[in-house]
């Protein structure tokens, strides 16, 4: 009976599945309920990437991953709070201006050499990419977008205005010139030209940023000298606030609001990211959507040098991470890597050469509209305070459109604020 009682165990045993290893991930991106696994089928990009997540979950053998509640605003206050407590999750997305900071905690880990373990071909990432999960000379993440702001064009809006040519927007090239466009819609319309989230999340600091570096000009150096307090802001700002002040942009819209009046077509511009290029070619499509004809567009030199901002998207472990549990959630970063043309669909552009040389990613919708984004990307130099830096720029530019607080003791306040993160 014994022997009988042990071979019964010993073959429930080998019966039995293993035990999966399971992955928490903290991702912002936003919700989406019901993605499913068709990473081929969904819309959006909450949605795409939870697509992505659920059918690594599904598929990758022996992991499950559980994706944790965060959000937009408040997600690197969240990571690091986990980190602080003792409980990073064990794989979570990141920009890649995030990196200085975290690995320079050592909260991030160096996965130089596991890479080809997993199947992961860092040789197939575009140098950019590359560059943007690098740090001191160390890998500390999975690439998965490079992403910039665009000008979203509601081609009925500026047809009426008579701002189309040849079946493509005719974007200014001077803040000259967008105020005499701004006033075109307006008048052939009644609907504003430009919207933004100026209120919200800081989209106002990256559209000052762009044109500070259209002027060849940042609000930093290399060397950790501030720059803000300068001539090249002072265009930057007088550019967006003259629209303001003609009442041809409203300063009180925040990211949904300023979104939904672009659907709505109560604009004729909407600056946002490539994020959104998918979202509004399926929103475009629907009849009860105000959008109808949808065009997405590089930014407009207003200055003398083309230049958006940009950033890119990236996937972390942390460097506590050790066994089963690193071996697993590299398996979900090589699993992410692999689905790199699924999440273009959102509008991203691609990291990987393979899948930017494809014909898929040639075939996506208008792709070819801002090809040149990816030649007038910038960027400020690399700085652990840059999270710091960027929240005192988007409370100092909303108090100048929102409290009237004037552009000289505004960006006099920033000179001082940026320095004294850049000193810490």
């Amino acid at each position: 009976m014994k022997k009988f009682l042990m071979t019964a165990a010993m073959a429930t045993c080998l019966m039995s599945p293993a035990m999966a290893t399971d992955i928490s991930l903290a991702r912002f991106f936003g919700a989406c309920e019901d993605a499913g696994t068709d990473t081929k089928a969904s819309v959006g990009e909450a949605c795409i990437i939870q697509s992505i997540i659920n059918a690594a979950s599904e598929q990758i053998d022996g992991v499950t991953v559980e994706t944790l509640p965060t959000d937009w605003g408040n997600y690197y206050d969240q990571l690091k709070a986990a980190f602080a407590g003792g409980t990073p999750p064990d794989v979570f997305v990141m920009h890649r201006h995030r990196v200085p900071e975290f690995a320079g905690l050592g909260a991030l880990g160096e996965i130089s050499g596991d890479l080809e373990g997993v199947g992961i071909d860092s040789g197939d990432w575009s140098e950019n990419a590359l560059a943007a999960v690098s740090y001191e000379d160390g890998v500390y993440g999975v690439p998965m977008d490079f992403h910039a702001n665009l000008w979203h064009v509601n081609m009925e809006l500026m047809e009426k205005a008579g701002l189309v040519e040849d079946g493509k927007p005719m974007l200014p090239s001077s803040p000259e010139e967008m105020l005499e466009h701004a006033q075109k819609v307006k008048d052939a319309t009644g609907q504003n030209y430009l919207a933004a989230d100026f209120a919200q999340f800081p989209i106002g600091v990256r559209l000052v940023l762009a044109m500070m570096w259209q002027q060849n000009a940042n609000i930093f150096d290399a060397d950790g000298n501030a720059t803000v307090d300068s001539e090249a802001a002072r265009n930057a700002i007088t550019a967006i606030t003259q629209l303001f002040d003609a009442e041809l942009a409203d300063p009180q819209l925040n990211y949904a609001d300023s979104q939904q009046s672009f659907l709505n077509g109560e604009a004729a511009i909407l600056v946002n990211g490539t994020w959104v290029v998918d979202f509004y070619t399926a929103e475009a499509a629907k009849e009860e959507v105000a959008l109808d004809t949808y065009y997405a567009a590089d930014f407009p030199t207003l200055f003398e040098t083309g230049a958006t901002w940009a950033d890119s998207h990236m996937w972390a472990v942390p460097s506590t991470l050790e066994g089963e549990k690193k071996e697993a959630a590299l398996k979900v970063l090589a699993f992410i890597n692999d689905h790199n043309i699924d999440w273009a669909r959102t509008g991203h552009m691609a990291v990987r050469t393979s899948v930017l040389e494809s014909d898929d990613y040639a075939a996506l919708p208008h792709r070819s509209e801002y090809a040149g984004t990816a030649e007038i990307a910038r960027d400020t130099p690399p700085s652990e305070r840059y999270g710091a830096i960027q929240d005192v720029l988007n409370r100092e530019l909303q108090a100048i459109w929102l409290t009237g607080k004037s552009v000289d003791d505004a960006l006099a306040d920033a000179q001082i604020e940026v320095q004294d993160q850049l000193d810490r």
